[in-house]
């Protein structure tokens, strides 16, 4: 009889490490954000054109506040859409 503290599987379990998020702007040094650069800013919403939060996209808190602006910027310039049905 197996021990309580003994736990035997039929296969052999994996653990998968989840990839270490980081900053790109950071790694990439990148030290502007360019409002004008829809496509670029497109990575940074969700399919409803809502901005992804830090804790998703991986960014320092610098960078997210330069990024939301940039947003914001092109969401007034109509280069972005404010709500939207399947964006990507």
């Amino acid at each position: 009889m197996a021990k309580p503290n003994e736990i035997k599987f039929l296969t052999s379990t994996r653990v998968e490490k989840r990839q270490k998020k980081y900053c790109r702007f950071k790694k990439m040094g990148i030290k502007y954000i360019d409002y004008k650069d829809a496509e670029f800013l497109k990575k940074f919403l969700n399919d409803q054109g809502k901005m992804l939060p830090r804790r998703i996209s991986g960014n320092s808190l610098k960078y997210q506040r330069k990024v939301a602006q940039a947003i914001k910027k092109a969401r007034q310039l109509a280069l972005l859409p404010y709500v939207t049905d399947l964006l990507k």
